[in-house]
């Protein structure tokens, strides 16, 4: 389907021209037509769908520019948030749409400013709370709410927050729902708050045929690091993700595949929104590699081109081990999953590997070279370290 034949404002379709968009993904065909009609859609699509778009265009073609705040589309994460904000200001600059982003770690008072002049509102949902509390933000007009990533906002624990939100929008507002799987919590909030909810569902954008999915059996935890630097240098081609289970691992790992030569930069929830944006910055303008991350800052980020996901720390089921390898082997190209198992890992992994549909082929692990890997304390750490110390020398 093409996006001329979408009932749309020419100056939407001559955008789309613009960029090159010919004809519209699975999700987009699916849901843009409900949307249209006025119809609550609950669309079940993985990050790189397209499903900004697909609730994006048919919005903007019915905001009214002028008109007061008039859609509210939350988002669990910062960066998804500031994403989700680039494609509505890209789109809506041509008729005449202000978007603003609303997140916390930044200003709160310029983000008041931009809202009394903006028409939509990308917001994560603790800021907008923040906003509500103190009525810097009005709901009264507002026509269209949407959730995105939902079941990783109900994973991060929102669900009280967005539950106070959707007591905000008017009842006769239009609902949607965007998430990578369709569970019962998502079921719950979809019956509570949506009306006769149309439910799309898309096959995973992953191509089985062009994923190759292999694990190493490590018998000694010191040597995982070592393998990981190896496979990063033996598999250089691309951009390689690489999944922590913590904020901290995450920047152990990046700081130690620096020292070894390897271009990384670590991204998750604990660095600043300035940090955060510089290493996808960064990952962008091609001068990072390897970006190390935990599962939360990196859902719902869509980063092109990515050849290998490895697992360093094994997801804790089977989802979350599918939303990792949803971001290679796509468009037709090739790519690669590869998980790193110690001991420690076992009970996870039997876990990811209790689901059918998921067949990860053991691999011999290769001879690699022993690299350091270091664990350093932090400053403070180190001091209290010491006054212990020489407590107990008195």
């Amino acid at each position: 389907m093409k996006f001329e034949e979408l009932k749309m404002s020419k100056k939407l379709i001559d955008k789309t021209r613009e960029k090159k968009f010919e004809e519209l993904t699975l999700i987009q065909e699916k849901c843009c037509p409900e949307i249209i009609m006025g119809k609550d859609v609950v669309g079940q699509a993985e990050t790189g769908s397209g499903k900004t778009l697909a609730f994006g265009l048919p919005i903007l073609d019915k905001i009214i520019p002028g008109g007061g705040l008039q859609c509210i589309v939350l988002t669990p994460t910062r960066e998804l948030c500031v994403q989700v904000t680039e494609v509505f200001v890209d789109f809506g600059e041509t008729l005449g749409v202000k978007t603003t982003s609303v997140y916390g770690g930044v200003g709160i008072d310029p983000q008041i400013k931009k809202i009394r002049s903006s028409e939509v509102v990308i917001a994560t949902p603790g800021r907008i709370l923040d906003h509500l509390r103190r009525q810097t933000i009005d709901f009264r007009n507002v026509r269209f709410l949407v959730i995105d990533e939902t079941d990783k906002m109900l994973d991060m624990g929102f669900i009280d927050d967005v539950e106070k939100i959707i007591r905000y929008a008017p009842k006769t507002r239009q609902t949607l729902m965007f998430s990578a799987t369709i569970l019962g919590s998502i079921h719950r909030l979809m019956n509570k708050h949506l009306k006769n909810p149309v439910v799309i569902k898309t096959q995973s954008q992953v191509d089985k045929s062009k994923l190759e999915q292999v694990y190493y059996d490590i018998y000694q935890q010191e040597n995982k690091f070592s393998l990981l630097v190896h496979l990063l240098k033996e598999n250089a081609a691309g951009l390689s993700i690489v999944f922590c289970a913590t904020r901290r691992e995450s920047d152990i790992v990046a700081r130690n595949l620096r020292q070894q030569g390897v271009n990384a930069t670590a991204i998750h929830g604990g660095m600043s929104q300035n940090k955060r944006s510089q290493s996808l910055d960064s990952l962008r303008n091609e001068q990072t590699d390897v970006l190390v991350a935990t599962d939360v800052a990196a859902r719902g980020l869509d980063i092109k081109n990515v050849n290998h996901i490895y697992h360093y720390d094994v997801p804790k089921t089977s989802v979350e081990y599918i939303h990792r390898i949803g971001r290679t082997a796509r468009a037709g190209e090739k790519g690669k999953a590869i998980t790193l198992l110690t001991q420690p890992d076992h009970d996870n992994f039997r876990r990811v590997q209790s689901n059918d549909e998921i067949e990860i082929q053991r691999a011999d692990v290769p001879d690699f070279k022993k690299v350091p890997f270091i664990r350093k304390s932090s400053p403070r750490k180190r001091e209290f370290k010491r006054y212990q110390k020489n407590y107990h020398r008195r």
